[in-house]
């Protein structure tokens, strides 16, 4: 993986362009702290979408209807 400053990848933008074709990866760093990654372009996800991969992970709460708090109460029974 190359890093670049930015001086030096406005400078040579059309070479960087080629080694990111040829597959590599870019850093371009500001004052040495990085900012960007130039990356090779891809059109979809790289692995297949797998159903079921959240399973376990999203909770949905059998109360999700009552009133969180009492801010919520505030507007109850009110008729409009």
């Amino acid at each position: 993986m190359k890093i670049s400053n930015i001086h030096a990848a406005k400078t040579h933008l059309s070479k960087l362009l080629v080694d990111v074709e040829n597959g590599e990866e870019i850093i371009i760093a500001k004052a040495g702290k990085p900012v960007a990654k130039l990356v090779p372009y891809s059109d979809g996800p790289t692995e297949p979408r797998k159903p079921g991969r959240l399973k376990g992970k999203i909770v949905i709460k059998d109360n999700r209807d009552e009133p969180e708090d009492e801010r919520q109460n505030v507007f109850q029974g009110i008729e409009w």
